[in-house]
């Protein structure tokens, strides 16, 4: 059993992993893959933990369709995750694991899905998300409570997001600002989408200033430094930048559903769902001020998005069929 290929297989995965900074899977071939460096697996920052033979990609995402729908998918990742808890073999584990990475691939991808066209590659977003699935996994306890029905999905989706986030802060920079700055240019860009919606047009820098509670330096500031956050190549005609700016996501027709369907989704959730839900997508409040209206941390705010989204993306498929 020692040097059968499936113990290799085992090794390859507690004992490989991506150079950090180079988050490139393998492929079938036709390109070359990531520098491969020792590393300890318990070290999954900025690392991926799959060996060559094992990596998911693409293509393995459609496991979950061989178990049947994505819930049926995710329950038996639930399912494996609750069996790691209870198993003595390190490598039985590296197993279960990976195979409950594969079953959630959807997971990270569509995470990966909302920061597209922000100046990085979709394919750099996916990989990112990939490697923030597999922390989750690791992180990920049954039954702790991390929202909705205390899923592996409601823990998972922050976490992904979360690294998605510090990767853009990380590394989608020419000059990098100050960290205060770069907080600064968030909540900016926040209030500028809000005060547009009052005032029907781009709100000045003074009335940012007013509505933040910031000097206007501080305002001139975070927008001087927008310019940092992405370079534009001189090379690159202004028709390609629209085309790029404007790519269809085939996956968006699928999402189109009738008004009445989501009527009745919706009241399938209970008053305080419903209330968050209005909080965060009617008065587009962020999720540090939903949590002062309900008395909940912000990171709790956003296990329960994460688990009300994933109830009304299940009714919704249920009312549609």
């Amino acid at each position: 059993m020692a040097n059968s290929p499936r113990a290799k297989s085992h090794r390859a995965v507690e004992r490989t992993a991506v150079a950090p900074g180079r988050f490139r899977w393998f492929s079938d071939g036709k390109r070359t893959g990531p520098t491969v460096v020792p590393c300890p697996i318990s070290n999954l920052r900025g690392c991926i933990v799959f060996g060559p033979s094992s990596i998911p990609t693409h293509d393995t995402a459609a496991a979950g369709a061989r178990h049947g729908s994505l819930d049926q998918a995710h329950e038996r990742a639930e399912a494996l995750l609750a069996e790691v808890e209870g198993c003595a073999d390190a490598l039985r584990r590296a197993e279960l694991r990976r195979e409950a990475v594969v079953l959630t691939l959807d997971l990270a991808d569509g995470v990966a899905r909302r920061f597209r066209g922000r100046g990085k590659d979709y394919e750099d977003l996916v990989q990112v998300g990939r490697v923030a699935l597999l922390k989750a996994a690791h992180g990920y306890r049954c039954g702790y409570g991390y929202g909705y029905g205390s899923s592996f999905a409601a823990y998972a989706v922050p976490t992904i997001a979360g690294e998605i986030k510090r990767h853009f802060r990380d590394h989608a920079w020419m000059v990098r600002p100050p960290r205060r700055m770069q907080e600064l240019r968030a909540e900016l860009i926040r209030e500028e989408d809000s005060l547009r919606q009052w005032l029907l047009r781009d709100p000045t820098q003074a009335e940012l200033a007013r509505s933040l509670g910031r000097p206007r330096s501080d305002v001139r500031d975070a927008h001087e430094c927008s310019r940092a956050y992405r370079a534009i190549s001189l090379d690159v005609s202004s028709d390609v930048g629209a085309h790029e700016l404007v790519t269809h996501d085939p996956g968006i027709d699928d999402l189109i559903v009738d008004r009445d369907v989501l009527v009745r989704a919706l009241e399938g959730l209970s008053d305080r769902e419903r209330l968050i839900v209005r909080l965060r997508f009617v008065e587009e409040r962020t999720q540090a001020e939903i949590g002062v209206v309900l008395g909940v941390s912000q990171m709790q705010v956003s296990r329960l998005l994460a688990g009300i989204l994933s109830k009304l993306r299940n009714d919704l498929l249920e009312l549609a069929a």
